[in-house]
Parts: structure tokens; sequence; C-alpha cells
């Protein structure tokens, strides 16, 4: 539960900086309508596309499971997003600790080529449900299970979740902190997209905090910004 509180404040931190402290009515500081399971919907298509599905290019490709993982770990961002504006956060924690452990019957990590539809029909349950009109505690609950079915569908264990989630938190604060909504932040870091250089921080040091992680952020940055 410590990590699930973590994650929520967070997250809820975070939407305050970028979206202003009423966003829980549904609209940012700029007036702009909120959606989160819109974004969840279109995170879930990148998601899919992470994956070979299109029968007319690159039919022996592989899945790109690093980049899937990702994807859930952004669908999160929203997921836990869309909870806290309709629950008090213990309300919230408590509906992510009971269903955080639902698995999958489907394992995308044994891919097979011929079985395309069936693998991927795990996400576009997810989509399904994100496009529900209604915001019903029981739609909430089965967001969320149908999320964690997805995650266990890749390999994506909670605490992975976890550590991914602080870094792509930590990468995102960093964004906002250097420009990104002004259009001066830069993305491409020595030929890397800078989520690859969170995720090589990570694995590196594993045990990084989240102060770590943005303080090796900003040194890796200003040697780009120095080029």
């Amino acid at each position: 539960m410590e990590k699930i509180y973590e994650m929520l404040q967070l997250q809820n931190e975070l939407n305050n900086d970028t979206n202003g402290p009423k966003w829980r009515e549904g609209r940012t500081k700029n007036g702009k309508v909120i959606n989160w399971k819109r974004a969840i919907t279109i995170e879930t298509a990148e998601l899919i596309d992470s994956f070979p599905w299109k029968h007319w290019k690159s039919i022996h490709a592989k899945p790109n499971y690093e980049n899937a993982k990702i994807e859930l770990v952004d669908i999160w961002h929203f997921m836990m997003s869309y909870l806290l504006q309709h629950n008090p956060l213990d309300e919230a924690a408590r509906m992510i600790d009971n269903l955080k452990n639902a698995t999958s019957d489907i394992k995308l990590t044994q891919w097979q080529n011929d079985k395309v539809d069936e693998y991927l029909d795990i996400f576009e349950e997810l989509m399904a449900l994100s496009l529900i009109k209604n915001d019903s505690e029981m739609l909430q609950e089965s967001l969320i299970e149908q999320f964690f079915k997805a995650c266990d569908a890749v390999g994506l264990s909670f605490e992975e979740l976890y550590r991914l989630y602080i870094g792509k938190n930590a990468l995102n604060q960093f964004r906002q902190e250097h420009g990104y909504k002004e259009g001066s932040y830069q993305k491409i870091w020595n030929g890397k997209e800078d989520n690859e250089v969170m995720q090589e921080i990570l694995e590196e040091k594993p045990d990084i905090s989240f102060t770590q992680l943005k303080d090796e952020l900003l040194k890796r940055y200003h040697m780009v910004a120095q080029l």
C-alpha cells in the first residue's frame, strides 16, 4: 500500500502542477477539457502498435516488449488520474490494492503471429472499457482489473510498474521544468529519446530515489544542451 499511496500522491502533484489545482473539475487552469478515459484509449492504441499486427508490412517483425511496458506506464498515469478525479485518495488506493494481482490466461511473451487477434484482445478490451460513457464504481474497477491483466500478459510486475512509473513521473516533471510546454525542450539526447535515457538510468541504478533520478536527468541533459 505504501507504493500505491506514493504513486497516487506523485500523480496528484503532477496534475496540480500541469493542470492546476482544480483539475478534478474536468478542466485545466487554461480551461481545456480533460478526458482521462480518451487518453487511455489513445495510449492503448499506441500500446497495440508495439506488436506486429499489421498484415501489410513488417510481417516478420517481433514484438517490442520494452515499449509495450512504457506504454502501460503511460496508461497508468491516466488511470490513476481518472480514479483520483472520482474518488478520495484512500478509496482509489483501496481499489488498486484489491485488483493489482489480476492475472491473464494469455502470455504475450510467448508470441505467435498466427494468434495475433487472440493476444491483442486483452488490450482491445481495455480500450472498449475506456470508451464506455459512465464513471460508475463498477466501470472503474473493471478498468483497473483489465489494466493489470494487460500488465501480466506482457510480464510487467507490480514492482516493475512502480519503478518505471517513478522514472516516468520524474521525467514528466523534468520535462515541464525545462520548457516542454513552451516547445524549447530537447527530447532527443545524443541520438536517444529521453525515455530511453531514463530507462538506462533505472537499469544502472535500480534503487535510485525520485530526487536522485531527477538530479541524474539534469546532469545528462546539461551535457546534451551544451553540445
